[in-house]
């Protein structure tokens, strides 16, 4: 069902990160965003995903400024970022820095004065009056008709235009199971046949949209792991999260894990107000997972640690300084390291220690996170009698056969071997 062997190899040590360029500076610009890019490459980040660049409808808007995805125009970019010149330039200046950039698509739904509610009324779902309707609560955006094959075919041209005109590497469609399947599998053709190899990132989790993406969300995963410290589960709940993907994705199937996103943060609280001291240990998770993409939200390396107003102005505090910036550097560099078809497996059956290697011919990590609320002695049989270091502490190295240390609420270790 996957698409392209090519784009999965890369994206089995690959991340993305989020951009808000709304909030990324007090400026909001693609030219201020620009002077952060040296910093992201440092840091390892490889895919650049950029929230809908679109310009923002005024007809029925939420907030001063609008949502990001309430498109006006699917062909043009959003002058309070910049010019097309500007985007252009960026996307070149980030390709000759090695990285890749996707852009967000909004293909359900469209703002209340979208161009096309003008040209094409009849690309929008309207009552027997004539009036465009919303979906859902959605109020400050109106439903795309997704039985007529016009609007469609427009949709997709506007797409074909973002790859052809800005040389951009792919897209992440929000929510994309509100659009037929058939309309990505025909845009991802087209689109490809201008550029291959694109990125295809879904805002789903349904296994049939591995047929035109690479990458889903696993919105499992998240809501589990919140449930698990609410109510005080055991590892059996997450395992059980963990065995239901792999019996209903197809192999290989990739999968964004995150402790954080533009929506999470905005709605339902800050990776600090969700998960506390154990923030840090999951995004250790969403690294050495297997099927896992990880993500990086804008600002995570500060850390940000409130919440962005969704339709308001405001702005990361990047005088905080960069607090979690080697964190996320020393995990992304592990995670390029590692064997692509290395084998995972747990190795702990502590109700609260998440702990388990991958491991190859070649090379072996261990990984142990604290997931209780109180300390725990880890003792582990390294029966290889193998010599680990620890990736975040050069000086602790381990070559006995009986690994033994104490972890904090919240802590982890990564033993690398060497």
């Amino acid at each position: 069902m996957l698409n392209n062997k090519k784009v999965l190899d890369y994206l089995s040590g690959a991340n993305i990160y989020e951009v808000n360029l709304r909030q990324y500076t007090h400026e909001g610009t693609i030219a201020a965003f620009m002077e952060h890019l040296p910093r992201l490459k440092e840091m390892g980040v490889e895919i650049l995903w950029f929230m809908p660049l679109h310009p923002i409808g005024k007809i029925n808007r939420k907030g001063s400024l609008g949502s990001y995805y309430c498109s006006s125009n699917f062909f043009e970019l959003n002058p309070e970022y910049g010019t097309a010149a500007d985007f252009k330039n960026m996307v070149k200046v980030i390709h000759e820095l090695g990285m890749k950039v996707i852009i967000d698509w909004v293909a359900n739904h469209a703002a209340w004065d979208n161009n096309w509610t003008i040209t094409n009324p009849d690309f929008f779902v309207r009552t027997e009056n004539g009036h465009f309707l919303s979906p859902y609560d959605w109020t400050d955006v109106i439903q795309i008709d997704h039985n007529n094959e016009m609007a469609h075919d427009a949709m997709r041209s506007a797409m074909c235009f973002w790859v052809k005109e800005y040389d951009i590497d792919g897209f992440r469609a929000d929510l994309a199971h509100l659009t037929p399947l058939r309309f990505w599998i025909k845009a991802r053709h087209l689109t490809e046949a201008i550029k291959p190899d694109l990125i295809w990132l879904a805002e789903t989790e349904e296994p049939d949209f591995y047929q035109a993406f690479d990458i889903v969300y696993a919105w499992r995963w998240m809501h589990k792991t919140e449930a698990f410290f609410k109510n005080d589960w055991g590892l059996d709940s997450l395992h059980e999260v963990l065995n239901e993907e792999k019996r209903i994705y197809p192999e290989n199937a990739r999968q964004m894990f995150f402790t954080t996103n533009h929506d999470e943060n905005s709605w339902n609280g800050t990776e600090y107000e969700k998960y506390g001291v154990y923030a840090k240990a999951l995004a250790v998770f969403s690294f050495f997972y297997p099927s896992s993409v990880p993500l990086l939200y804008s600002g995570q390396e500060i850390p940000n640690q409130k919440r962005l107003p969704f339709f308001d102005k405001d702005e990361l505090n990047w005088n905080e300084g960069l607090e979690l910036h080697e964190f996320y550097k020393t995990l992304i560099s592990q995670r390029k390291k590692m064997i692509v078809d290395a084998e995972f497996s747990f190795i702990s059956n502590d109700q609260k220690l998440l702990a388990f290697k991958r491991n190859s011919q070649q090379n072996m990590v261990l990984v142990f996170l604290n997931l209780d609320s109180a300390p725990i002695l880890v003792n582990y049989d390294n029966h290889e009698s193998l010599s680990f270091e620890n990736i975040f502490d050069a000086s602790e190295i381990i070559n006995q056969s009986s690994i033994q240390f104490e972890l904090m609420p919240g802590d982890f270790k990564i033993f690398n071997q060497i």
